[in-house]
């Protein structure tokens, strides 16, 4: 399924001329599908969880298909099109309601799709920092559960931070007058 989408990246570069961001999405896809797949075969999967692997895959596909040029073309395009039929209905209570309706119903679900792709792409992202945290010489691993702490925890890293900020701008700053 993947490979007819996404081709091999050389094909994509002639046929298709993905954006970079697009292929490296293609890309990380395609290796998060094949580990999938790889699990799929290992262990056996409740009904729950290919429940779940069918959302997350179909909320991926949407998010990136409505996050495109064309999908807001298109929105363009119905409601170009909804309101050029205005006269034809004497602009009446229906024709308003059809669009009124319309995007209600698609707003609802699309605050349930997108908001499923954030939370994986944060967890990913989270994932991701937490291991270049683990892997620096010198970091602090206390910084891997940053989203685990208090409100008040926070503001206090977040105004020892500053305070680093702040010195490292001084010390660049005599670095700079004394290199004159």
């Amino acid at each position: 399924m993947f490979a007819r989408k996404f081709p091999e990246r050389k094909e994509s570069a002639d046929r298709f001329a993905l954006q970079p961001e697009q292929e490296l999405a293609a890309i990380l896809y395609e290796k998060m599908n094949e580990k999938a797949a790889q699990r799929a075969d290992q262990t056996p999967r409740s009904f729950r969880c290919k429940v779940n692997d069918l959302f997350r895959a179909f909320s991926r596909n949407i998010a990136l298909a409505v996050g495109s040029a064309w999908a807001f073309i298109v929105a363009i395009t119905v409601v170009i099109v909804w309101g050029a039929t205005g006269p034809m209905y004497h602009f009446s209570d229906t024709w308003q309601l059809i669009i009124n309706t319309g995007t209600t119903i698609v707003t609802f679900l699309m605050v349930f799709l997108i908001q499923n792709t954030q939370n994986r792409d944060g967890k990913a992202i989270q994932l991701k920092l937490d291991e270049l945290i683990r892997a620096l010489k010198g970091a602090r691993n206390k910084l891997v559960d940053l989203e685990e702490l208090s409100d008040e925890e926070l503001k206090k890293l977040q105004k020892e931070f500053q305070r680093l900020h702040t010195r490292s701008q001084e010390t660049d700053t005599h670095i700079g007058k004394a290199e004159s």
